[in-house]
């Protein structure tokens, strides 16, 4: 029996990296005509014939294998995880004929560019600065640009959105001369929630808590600038300003970040 909907996503964990249905490698990507079975429900009735994209192989807790598929002709494929029900459907490998040889349509890669900083905390703010200046520029679809300040959780949420790739722009205290960018690829703690109190987080403990909340993106880089000024968030003064070494990098920075999302974007779904 085929499955819709979401009901039992949380049983399910990630199977083979492709079956063979018919002699013929089936895997994210693939191309496929759905065939649901007999004793399948309207709904998946209704999509007998359609033809569809494989978005990934599943195994659920009694090692069944199924696959995730999107009908190639639904514009809200692209949206990746952000759709809603009734737009992704469960196939049994029997369900589903190969459309080997038969090209799909490019899907955009999902990239998430993430502003992490607290404005009010001097070179804090630098990551939102920067997203600011490049959300006014034109990028590439599927690539979102989002001022996320000092909220982790939503962050971490966000991560957990089935992205294939993220950049996370923040000031980080590396001990170099002030202005000076970093590349960063960090691995997540294993402290969950460590960096998501107070006024600020670290961009290392949201990765923590999104791969609780489930994959993270395949990549996920830190674009991190030195500061030289960041306030106390206990204090009481304001300082909503870059300093000049910081406000000098965060031009430098938008231009990096664009080289990056151009790598990142460089392959298509298909």
């Amino acid at each position: 029996m085929s499955l819709t909907g979401d009901g039992r996503a949380e049983l399910d964990r990630p199977g083979p990296e492709a079956v063979s249905i018919g002699g013929v490698r089936v895997g994210a990507g693939s191309r496929v005509r759905l065939h649901p079975a007999g004793d399948a429900d309207l709904l998946m009735r209704a999509v007998a014939g359609r033809r569809a994209i494989v978005e990934a192989v599943m195994q659920d807790l009694e090692d069944n294998v199924r696959l995730t598929v999107a009908l190639e002709d639904d514009p809200a494929r692209a949206l990746g995880k952000a759709r809603g029900l009734g737009h992704r459907f469960f196939f049994a490998p029997e369900e589903l004929e190969p459309l080997d040889g038969e090209p799909a349509h490019a899907v955009p890669r999902r990239v998430l560019v993430a502003g992490i900083g607290n404005v009010f905390l001097g070179d804090d703010g630098f990551g939102v600065e920067v997203v600011s200046r490049l959300s006014r520029r034109p990028l590439p679809d599927g690539v979102d640009v989002v001022d996320f300040g000092i909220r982790g959780m939503d962050l971490a949420f966000a991560l957990a959105d089935g992205y294939e790739a993220a950049v996370l722009i923040d000031a980080t205290e590396r001990g170099q001369p002030p202005g000076t960018l970093e590349v960063i690829e960090p691995e997540p703690p294993e402290d969950d929630y460590a960096g998501l109190q107070g006024h600020g987080l670290d961009p290392v403990a949201v990765l923590a808590v999104a791969r609780r909340f489930g994959a993270l993106p395949e990549r996920v880089l830190v674009v991190g600038c030195e500061p030289a000024t960041i306030g106390d968030p206990d204090g009481e003064d304001i300082q909503a300003e870059l300093s000049p070494p910081v406000l000098a990098a965060v031009e430098a920075a938008v231009t990096l970040v664009e080289g990056l999302i151009g790598e990142l974007t460089a392959t298509t779904k298909e």
